[in-house]
């Protein structure tokens, strides 16, 4: 079954700074901060959280159509969907601008200074449902402002069940926009900060947005998830991962294993647990789309994990 993943493509550059920001920054100068980090590791990763989702979609076996934009430099990005088998009938190609790009430093803490030029993205909004032709389920995650209205909005008018994913593009919407996203939506996906923002410029308690969906998910990281549905909230388990290594598209990777279940006709609680065997499988690898499994492997990690098996 083809499924829609409308988000962003985009180039990570994640640089390491062997060191500690604090160290660095002075608390009574930051009026007047300039400071410049040495970064001796660096590399270049594909990411955005439409390709990550795809990727981690297609490895399960799924056939994910991937919604988005590229710049004049997306040339090496869409050679590798060729290679992977995703389709990328819907990307459109945006001249004169620069695929979005995030650039990422972190150090020996594990905090992080990102910066994110958008880019290409800007223009997704020309994109439109329709030109996916048939779709079982789609996802709306972080995109440019405009497409993300626009593109929630094509579902419903298609009648494709769409997962609401604000993520980093949360804060870009005020309360009624964001209740409007959900009442639209069948399922809504945030992690714990963002279902606080959610909750605080709604309005509503998660509980009570709950109750506009079918399906309402928190993920909490190595703390498991939460789940409302039909009233009831569940305490998912988390995943021990074989190492900790890079949280980089984790939540990407927890999106793609929900929507297979869901595709597959599991339940719910199992949806989120086989979101969650995903995340343990890329955290244990750098950058979004290096980590290499199958549904085989992913059903082995998942009986391992919850005790019982998955078709």
């Amino acid at each position: 079954m083809r499924t829609l993943i409308c988000g962003s493509l985009a180039y990570d550059t994640i640089m390491v700074f062997p060191d500690q920001f604090k160290k660095h920054i002075l608390p009574e100068q930051i009026h007047i901060l300039n400071v410049a980090f040495l970064v001796p590791d660096m590399r270049r990763e594909y990411g955005g959280c439409a390709g990550n989702i795809a990727y981690n979609l297609k490895r399960l076996g799924g056939e994910p159509v991937i919604m988005a934009t590229v710049g004049d430099d997306g040339g090496a990005y869409l050679d590798r969907l060729d290679r992977l088998g995703i389709s990328r009938t819907t990307i459109r190609s945006i001249p004169d601008t620069f695929t979005a790009q995030a650039f990422i430093t972190t150090d020996l803490d594990d905090n992080q200074i990102t910066a994110f030029h958008p880019g290409a993205m800007n223009h997704a909004h020309l994109n439109t449902v329709a030109d996916a032709g048939e779709i079982a389920l789609a996802i709306v995650a972080p995109d440019g402002r405009q497409a993300m209205l626009d593109h929630a909005a094509q579902c419903v008018a298609a009648d494709v069940p769409f997962i609401f994913d604000p993520g980093q593009g949360l804060p870009m919407f005020n309360g009624e926009e964001l209740l409007q996203f959900v009442r639209q939506a069948s399922y809504v996906v945030v992690n714990d900060y963002e279902g606080h923002l959610l909750a605080e410029r709604t309005g509503r308690s998660l509980k009570s947005l709950a109750d506009e969906v079918k399906a309402l998910v928190v993920t909490l990281g190595a703390k498991g998830a939460l789940l409302y549905v039909d009233g009831q909230l569940h305490e998912s388990a988390p995943v021990t991962a074989s190492a900790v290594l890079d949280p980089t598209g984790c939540g990407d990777a927890f999106r793609a294993g929900l929507m297979h279940a869901m595709l597959n006709g599991m339940d719910m609680p199992t949806a989120v647990r086989l979101g969650a065997v995903l995340g343990a499988l890329k955290i244990a690898h750098r950058g979004g789309q290096n980590h290499k499994f199958d549904f085989t492997t992913a059903a082995e990690a998942f009986k391992q994990a919850y005790g019982y098996a998955i078709a």
